[in-house]
């Protein structure tokens, strides 16, 4: 039986087509740079659709985002999860840092691409991932890419450095409120948001708390400085305590501390701080933004004691056991209703407190009379806060023995680095070393320790001179002795109120005077 051969005709194998996708990005959104973004979509577009052996999926881009990390690309980061999900074979994109400026981002990306048999394209600098020579050229660009942005990011904080230092205040206009960029590119004040800043002020010193403030502006529908409805405790303490209100800067308060990372520190020292007075329109007079800054630190040691509902909270203290007085109602229901201040601790000891309870209406004639007392003689009161806070305000004499100080530090740690060195290179033997060592750590640290205490010094001055100038300024505001009282005035003069057993009651002011009224 003869075999039949049937020859049986396939059709021709169609070669797979590369699933191509092209990546563009641009590290600014200026206009130049807009017009490249746009020309890269357009190009790596018609670029893969030419190549007939190529299947075009699509451009993935970024725009307006900087390239030193791969974390906030948005448009890098779905094109890696298509292609590890097996949409894309191969990308193209213009240069090694066009894809990343992070040697680590760039390197990582690249392996796990490359574990997954999926290639990179660089044009500009003709490396394919896939060849044995793609990973040893990737490292040696990448890492040409990375110094190039440090030397960019260097270059930046150089200017803003340079700026401050010239005294040029800039400000974040869209969440600072009360400012808006002029005409000239400076500063100048939005009449209606520096109300909102005024009331916000004002309401503080009026005694009433950050929580009681923020709900008020929520009720009154005034949106935050970032145009939010929710007023956060942060933001009404960062108003009450931003010095640029009263019309001054202190520049570089942070610091950038990694240029890949983009972490910010706040800088205690380790780069310079500029203070600029005068460098734009203030929103608050400067000595009402003293007397707030008083206030602040008072509540501050107050904590929780402080609240909103009266102006007495945490001020009245008992003559026996050292306690804040607490307020009490009596006869809540009827017309003889009345508040009265009593030891919070009197039936809470042992030993029951023995000084008496005080009403809040005698509380308030007793301060005006002490007050009368207090400015009995106007002229020479104002005058003798004006000497001190003069006084306060000069610390020249400080500020140098501070930089000999420093300059001794520095000096001493040079010495310390050399006698280690010294000791290494066995230049000294083991006990020459140690008594050197030892001899010069506690020169160091006594030297640290004046240091400090200088430093402290120069603090508790700065401190006292804005204490007096808030005192002042609501002096200042007085056409006459009060003859009712006055919330702002009683946060302002008085530090605390002592209530003695013998029914004295002593009214110490900020300034530290006494004043001695009987119940």
């Amino acid at each position: 039986m003869e075999r039949v051969v049937q020859k049986v005709k396939f059709p021709p194998i169609q070669p797979k087509l590369k699933r191509v996708a092209g990546y563009a990005r641009v590290s600014t959104d200026s206009d130049e740079q807009f017009t490249s973004y746009t020309a890269q979509v357009d190009y790596y577009t018609s670029y893969i659709k030419r190549n007939p052996d190529w299947e075009f999926v699509d451009v993935y881009t970024d725009e307006g985002i900087s390239g030193v990390s791969t974390k906030n690309q948005e448009g890098f980061n779905r094109m890696i999860s298509d292609a590890l999900a097996g949409k894309i074979d191969l990308i193209v994109t213009k240069s090694v840092s066009r894809f990343a400026r992070n040697t680590v981002d760039s390197l990582t990306t690249v392996r796990k691409l490359k574990e997954n048999g999926i290639e990179v394209y660089f044009e500009k600098e003709n490396i394919r991932t896939l060849d044995s020579k793609g990973e040893l050229l990737i490292t040696i660009m990448s890492s040409l890419a990375q110094e190039e942005s440090r030397s960019i990011s260097e270059n930046v904080t150089w200017g803003q450095r340079k700026r401050f230092a010239d005294g040029k205040v800039s400000m974040p206009y869209k969440q600072f409120l009360g400012y808006r960029k002029g005409s000239d590119g400076l500063p100048e004040i939005d009449p209606e948001q520096a109300e909102v800043v005024r009331k916000i002020y004002r309401l503080f010193m009026a005694g009433k708390t950050i929580g009681y403030i923020g709900k008020l502006l929520e009720s009154e529908g005034i949106p935050t400085p970032g145009g939010k409805t929710k007023w956060q405790s942060q933001t009404i303490n960062s108003i009450l305590t931003n010095e640029k209100y009263k019309g001054s800067a202190l520049l570089q308060k942070t610091y950038t501390v990694d240029f890949l990372t983009k972490t910010m520190k706040v800088n205690e020292g380790e780069v310079p701080q500029y203070y600029v007075e005068c460098s734009h329109p203030a929103i608050i007079e400067p000595s009402e933004w003293e007397a707030v800054q008083v206030e602040v630190a008072r509540r501050k040691k107050l904590g929780r004691r402080h609240d909103c509902f009266t102006p007495f909270s945490g001020k009245v203290i008992c003559g026996d056991c050292g306690g804040v007085y607490g307020s009490k109602i009596w006869h809540s229901n009827s017309k003889y209703r009345r508040v009265i201040w009593q030891c919070n601790r009197k039936f809470k000891n042992e030993t029951k407190c023995t000084t008496p309870h005080v009403d809040e209406e005698i509380l308030k004639e007793r301060f005006l009379q002490a007050v009368s007392e207090y400015m009995a003689d106007p002229e020479e009161r104002i005058e003798g806060l004006r000497s001190v806070q003069r006084t306060m305000s000069c610390t020249d004499f400080i500020d140098v023995d501070i930089e000999e100080k420093e300059a001794e530090l520095e000096l001493l740690s040079g010495m310390i680095r050399n006698c280690v060195m010294m000791n290494a290179s066995a230049a000294l033997t083991e006990q020459e070393y140690q008594a050197q060592y030892a001899e010069l750590t506690q020169r160091y640290e006594s030297t640290k320790g004046g240091y400090e205490s200088l430093l402290d010094r120069r603090k508790q001055m700065e401190a006292t001179a804005i204490t007096f100038s808030g005192i002042l300024f609501r002096l200042a505001e007085l056409p006459q002795i009060p003859m009712e009282f006055n919330e702002t005035l009683w946060h302002t003069l008085v530090d605390h109120v002592t209530v003695h057993s013998d029914e004295r009651i002593v009214f110490t002011f900020t300034d530290c005077t006494e004043i001695i009224t009987m119940l």
